[in-house]
């Protein structure tokens, strides 16, 4: 009897040890740091943050100032080195322009997610790469710029026109909502340079809806491939909120990117 105890006794140490050693192996989910973009905040990550939470994925909403790239980028990526494990950057719209200069430097960024976002080159803008190819109907529905004390000039869309115009396939009342609380942007920071593109050397991911009215989904498309995207997905019907809209999609697609290997 005292045998069958003790043999009982080091199986169970061994499987405590064994669960424990894979426990230990394990590493850290990385952390998922989401910037939004122009005309938006946070909050427009409330549905991918759910989901990313559910899943085990730690997340910060960074609050991106749209003041210009690099000081937003340089915001950004103080974020990125408070963080002390591996971080996937995502960023929408504007905000990718963002995230791909914020992850210059930055060692723990694993990977980074453009979501309807530009992917600039050195030397582009937000408003060229809009430019580059038919199909943004923005500058009709911008609202007259508001000056600002310092001389320069804030845009906003129109509240009207801001749920056909940015969130097409979101639900009317959200919409609405979303038009009041919208965060403006400087207009110089639309047309600011961009400095190296992160996604050179840092694996990225692209997802965006076919019927984005801000920028071209061909622009969109063209990004995706000059950065070898890892995975592009284009979701039929979609608008330019994307993961307001698709928030299952998106954060399938960010999962994907952060347990992708490190570069």
């Amino acid at each position: 009897m005292k045998k069958l105890f003790a043999a009982a006794t080091t199986v169970a140490l061994l499987t405590a040890g064994v669960a424990a050693a894979e426990t230990v192996a394990k590493p850290p989910k990385p952390t998922i740091v989401l910037v939004h973009g122009a005309f938006a905040d946070a909050s427009s990550w409330n549905g991918v943050i759910r989901i990313l939470e559910k899943d085990g994925y730690p997340a910060v909403a960074a609050a991106n100032p749209l003041r210009g790239v690099k000081s937003d980028a340089a915001a950004v990526a103080d974020v990125v080195a408070s963080i002390p494990g591996p971080v996937v950057l995502v960023g929408h719209s504007y905000g990718g322009s963002v995230i791909s200069e914020a992850a210059n430097g930055k060692a723990n960024v694993r990977s980074l997610v453009f979501v309807a976002a530009f992917a600039p080159e050195a030397g582009e803008t937000a408003a060229g790469l809009s430019g580059k190819f038919p199909g943004s109907t923005l500058a009709p529905t911008l609202a007259p710029a508001v000056t600002l004390s310092d001389g320069g000039k804030d845009l906003y869309i129109q509240q009207e026109r801001f749920p056909d115009q940015f969130a097409a396939d979101v639900p009317a009342a959200e919409a609405k909502l979303m038009a009041v609380t919208q965060r403006p942007i400087a207009q110089a920071a639309l047309g600011e340079a961009s400095g190296e593109g992160a996604w050179h050397h840092v694996p990225s991911w692209f997802v965006y809806g076919d019927q984005d009215r801000n920028i071209p989904p061909q622009a969109l498309a063209f990004m995706a491939e000059r950065a070898h995207s890892h995975g592009t997905v284009v979701v039929k019907g979609g608008s330019h909120v994307v993961m307001v809209s698709h928030p299952g999609t998106v954060a399938a697609l960010i999962e994907k990117a952060a347990a992708s290997p490190a570069p």
